[in-house]
């Protein structure tokens, strides 16, 4: 399968493609190196995994924005990407997940000197009806 360095919509085939690996990884304690998962799905070496899986990355992210559970862990000895074998571990994703999002917004407030409830309460209120397409329902 050939790799797809621009922002085009990934093909059928190639989240096919992947999801096909990643059911052979369920569970945490099954997780695939990006670099394994990039050379699994493209048949070939991955010799610079910052550059060369951005593409790869991508396309996990459709993934997920499409509802499938692909989870994944930074653990220095057997980190990666897994889809989620039960319930728990994608609660414990997600729950990273929001720890991550609140840090990030945290360090907005920070930056522009509001507590963070008043952020929060901003962006709602920005947002409006909009707010809906952030539940992860819509590809933007």
């Amino acid at each position: 399968m050939k790799e797809k360095h621009k922002r085009s919509k990934p093909s059928v085939e190639e989240k096919v493609k992947l999801l096909g690996i990643l059911t052979r990884h369920v569970g945490r304690a099954k997780s695939i190196s990006l670099t394994a998962l990039y050379e699994e799905l493209y048949g070939k070496p991955c010799t610079n995994r910052y550059s060369m899986a951005r593409g790869l990355r991508r396309l996990i992210t459709v993934l997920r924005k499409e509802g499938i559970p692909v989870c994944s862990t930074t653990e220095p000895e057997g980190g990666g990407y897994y889809l989620a074998a039960a319930g728990s571990e994608l609660e414990n994703y997600c729950k990273r997940l929001r720890i991550r999002a609140i840090k990030i917004l945290k360090m907005e407030a920070n930056l522009i000197g509001k507590p963070l409830p008043d952020l929060l309460g901003q962006i709602i209120i920005a947002m409006g009806s909009s707010i809906e397409k952030i539940g992860g329902t819509t590809n933007e």
